[in-house]
């Protein structure tokens, strides 16, 4: 159990480090938001993956993921309208 968390952590700082080498290379704001998604997906769910692996099911647990799906769906959201005014103003490709 302990290595599974382990390797979760390190695959969400993995992911961190591959979302900011992305982010500096790409260079159109639509690039930049797939980025930032990416992180915000796999990163947090790899956190919160390991979360449930060791605390298991809990209250604190139940929340936390709660918490990420909201932060996710949120995100969705948020990078939608950015690209959509990236896409009005003519800003997002380069």
């Amino acid at each position: 159990m302990n290595i599974a968390v382990d390797a979760l952590l390190a695959l969400a700082v993995l992911v961190a480090w591959i979302t900011t080498a992305a982010f500096l290379r790409w260079r159109s704001g639509y690039e930049g938001l797939h980025a930032i998604t990416f992180f915000n997906l796999v990163g947090g769910g790899a956190i919160i993956a390991a979360l449930v692996i060791s605390d298991g099911p809990t209250a604190r647990t139940f929340q936390c993921v709660l918490i990420w799906l909201v932060v996710a769906s949120a995100g969705a959201l948020l990078s939608h309208a950015i690209a959509r005014a990236l896409r009005l103003r003519g800003e997002g490709q380069q």
